[in-house]
């Protein structure tokens, strides 16, 4: 996208949102109507009210919404909520989640570093569900650390599941059939939720059942047959050749999801509520999302060949996730106050595959002379995490109420990565001679990590009702923490092939490092309702996320004199401090012509301090975490709703968000220095960031837009037309467009549905990205990874073997037909 039509777009979004606003006020002026805008409850401020009472930035998406647009994760969430950022990276990475701009990483997977907290129900919980049998979702913008457990930088999420009913026995029966663009299977997903009083008005049951199969659309056409064996680079002007060293996988980034969740729930009295819940979710992933088209280089003869829809890996990618939750919610009604208890033990565990072929080769120790060379990694993650909540909020009717809780959470995580270099070792001894043993197994690379990570805190906010209109609110966060992460790293097939270690052997040496820290956060907030129908609030919060260490074993003090290969971390790779944020929010809520026009609008100013930023160690290429320098986020967030007749109904929202750094961030990307430790210009300027530079990640401008028609049809039955557009400005993948960072040009998705219902059906058509849009939305790695590289084989010349690089992509069109029924017993 050209500067000129990048300003187009951003003055037309501009454009479009104030018009948008504004249109609805002088058609509902010119029209009466007898609906008014349903108020959706929250509980976000841990009291019972609705959006517009807030003195908050938030966004609550009922089942209606979700429903209605076609909502199914995350990412379909952020695309209606102002100053969210979720980007669509497939199942096969977490999504990054960014709250205005707030990110310094490069644009991939983890790129939003934890900055936004997650909750299933009352639980800390991360996990990017399927959206079934939910109440709502509620996205809260800003800090809350005063009012939640879990810290958080940038903001909240919370998943809120239906509750049981204790007097209503019911069901409900559900499907979809879709058709995605470029897939040759069709897709689905069905379920079903039933409800049951055990004791009428005491006791009750829930359970939800959901199946999920998304058939993928991505092929990957250049997986090698034999690792070890097959060329996967052979002649590409031979068909015969390319076919006798590689296979295609066709809708290879596929995936199948089964979430289910059983609920039971006592209320013997008016003062005791408790609920015990069993989540369970299971992901399996058959690749990334990934396309390789537009992302080699032109001496490649592999360049000719990809498709737009074709991601190069020598490897498949699968991984599977599976998550879980036991968790027990209490309420008590003390008189004074209500006590809330949240206890909750989760549990994860993934295992994985990638490729690694190109990791290898750009570390240059000569892989790529073995014409056959391809390597990949496994990948084993595990996580027990303990939470428990405490909280008294206050009753009655005094000017002066409270909030007070406390906050325990212990993590223990184990993990594991193996490479596996097939067949190098034979190579290596046969033919460089190394004097070495064979290397059966093939694992060239094995580290193991183990951490525990402790977290408490105590918070609360304090109110005092000046006027029975203007309120003044103090939070207060003391929190504390400690991390100790044990490590170790061993190359097996190095020492086997090299050094003449025995061929199985695995020798490693561990060593552990540790990280605590305390601190205090603060917010103030004022609301002041300039009449019933108006709030304006101002409010100064601080959010902060955790340091720790990085799980890396430490570089021996004779590091400069070692010569061969070696894995470990320098003094300033070993350990990352916390970071924290300071939000000044400065908003309104308004209700216009009898609650049937909504209007809320929210300016915001975060600086954010020693940001948790990624890298990668100077010996070993291991992935860390560091600190970076300050930055800065500031802009406007809008939100409208509107009925415009009883017929008629729309929603718009609007976000401008500028986000930069606010010093020099000289570790921030690779550091070149000579041989006396001095930085080399100007490759260092290229690589370090720069005071006032573009942070990554998220679009200056989102935009988005819906509209519902509403008549009657076939003898009462309801049918709803309805039309969705959501809209983003460009998205730069590094801080500033260095370091070979690149803009993805902004982008536009419309989505249409029809929906018929009668009192306990409904049936809908949908059709999402209506126009077939293909856009990149995030990238692996960057653009330096284009360039040229020997391939020691009798076709070779010297071509570009890196497939390293690549874009995330957006999903194609996709028509489906989904149906719902509700029984009653």
């Amino acid at each position: 996208m050209t500067v000129k039509n990048t300003l187009l777009f951003n003055y037309s979004l501009i454009a479009l949102a104030v018009t948008t606003s504004l249109l609805p006020v002088a058609t509902v002026q010119a029209q009466v109507v007898d609906k008014e805008i349903e108020k959706i409850e929250i509980t976000a401020t841990r009291r019972a009210g609705t959006v517009q009472d807030a003195p908050l930035n938030i966004t609550a998406l009922n089942a209606d919404l979700l429903s209605e647009q076609n909502i199914g994760n995350l990412e379909d969430v952020a695309r209606w909520v102002p100053g969210l950022t979720v980007t669509d990276q497939g199942g096969r990475s977490d999504s990054p989640i960014i709250v205005r701009g707030l990110n310094t990483n490069s644009s991939g997977p983890g790129s939003d570093g934890g900055t936004v907290a997650t909750y299933f129900g009352e639980i800390p919980l991360f996990i990017n569900m399927r959206l079934n049998d939910v109440e709502r979702v509620e996205v809260l913008i800003g800090p809350q650390g005063t009012l939640y457990g879990a810290g958080t930088l940038g903001g909240a999420i919370r998943y809120i599941p239906n509750k049981v009913d204790l007097d209503l026995m019911e069901a409900q029966i559900y499907g979809d059939v879709f058709s995605v663009n470029e897939s040759d299977s069709l897709g689905g997903e069905g379920g079903f939720v039933f409800n049951t009083p055990i004791i009428e008005g005491e006791l009750g049951f829930r359970m939800s059942l959901n199946k999920f199969n998304d058939p993928g659309f991505i092929d990957y056409n250049y997986v090698v047959k034999q690792g070890g064996v097959s060329l996967p680079d052979p002649d590409w002007s031979n068909q015969a050749d390319v076919d006798n060293n590689l296979r295609k996988v066709k809708d290879a980034n596929g995936e199948d999801t089964l979430t289910g969740r059983a609920a039971l729930r006592w209320q013997p009295n008016d003062k005791f509520n408790a609920t015990l819940t069993y989540f369970y979710q299971k992901q399996d992933v058959e690749g990334r999302s990934i396309v390789h088209y537009d992302g080699l280089s032109t001496e490649n003869p592999l360049n000719q060949l990809v498709g737009k829809y074709e991601s190069a890996y020598r490897y498949e990618e699968p991984r599977v996730k599976k998550d879980s939750l036991l968790s027990l919610e209490m309420t008590a009604d003390l008189g004074f106050a209500e006590l809330v208890s949240a206890t909750g033990k989760s549990k994860y565990d993934a295992d994985g595959q990638r490729d690694q072929t190109d990791l290898l080769i750009r570390l240059d120790y000569s892989y790529e002379e073995f014409p056959a060379f391809s390597a990949y990694t496994r990948e084993l993650d595990e996580a027990d995490i303990f939470t428990q909540e405490v909280r008294l909020v206050s009753k009655g009717e005094s000017p002066l109420s409270w909030i007070v809780g406390g906050y325990y959470n212990k993590l223990e995580r184990n993990g594991s990565s193996k490479e596996f270099t097939p067949g190098f070792d034979v190579y290596a001894v046969d033919v460089w001679e190394t004097g070495g043993n064979y290397r059966p197994d093939s694992l060239e690379y094995f580290s193991v990590d183990m951490s525990d990570v402790t977290e408490s805190a105590l918070f609360g906010e304090l109110t005092y009702a000046i006027t029975e209109d203007w309120d003044v609110t103090f939070g207060l966060r003391r929190y504390k923490y400690k991390v100790s992460s044990t490590s170790a790293v061993d190359l097996p097939l190095y020492y086997s092939v090299f050094d003449g270690r025995d061929s199985d052997s695995i020798e490693l040496d561990f060593s552990t490092e540790k990280a605590d820290q305390s601190g205090n956060l603060f917010k103030f907030n004022t609301s002041y309702k300039i009449d019933k129908d108006l709030l304006a609030y101002f409010t100064v919060s601080e959010g902060f996320r955790i340091g720790g260490a990085n799980g890396v074993a430490a570089c021996p003090s004779d590091i400069d004199q070692i010569e061969n290969q070696i894995v470990c971390a320098l003094p300033n790779e070993v350990i990352y401090t916390a970071d924290t944020t300071t939000n000044y929010e400065l908003g309104f809520k308004s209700t216009w012509f009898k609650n049937k026009f909504h209007f809320n609008a929210a300016l915001f100013n975060v600086d954010w301090d020693d940001a948790q930023v990624s890298g990668a160690t100077v010996n070993g290429q291991q992935p860390i975490t560091a600190n970076a320098a300050g930055a800065n986020s500031k802009g406007l967030e809008i939100m409208t709703r509107a009925i415009i007749s009883n017929e008629l109904t729309a929603y718009a929202t609007y976000a401008y968000t500028k986000a930069q750094l606010t010093a020099d961030a000289p570790f921030l990307f690779d550091i070149f220095v000579d041989d006396n430790g001095v930085p080399i210009e100007p490759i260092q300027s290229y690589y370090e960031g720069k005071d006032g530079d573009r942070l990554p990640g998220s679009a200056e401008h989102q935009f988005s837009f819906g509209v519902k028609y509403s008549t009657e049809v076939w003898d009462g039955k309801l049918l709803d037309l309805l039309y969705g557009l959501t809209a983003q400005s460009d998205v730069i993948t590094k801080v500033g467009l260095r370091a070979d960072g690149e803009s993805l040009p902004g982008y536009t998705l419309s989505n249409i549905s029809a929906i018929l219902s009668e009192d306990n059906w409904a049936v809908t058509l949908y059709v999402d990205n209506l126009f077939d849009n293909y856009s990149f939305v995030s990238t692996r790695r960057d653009t330096s990874d284009i360039g040229l590289a020997t391939f020691a084989d009798q076709n070779s010349n010297g071509y570009d073997i890196s497939r390293n690089y690549g874009h995330y992509l957006l999903t194609p069109r996709t028509v489906g037909l989904k149906f719902t029924y509700n029984f009653e017993m």
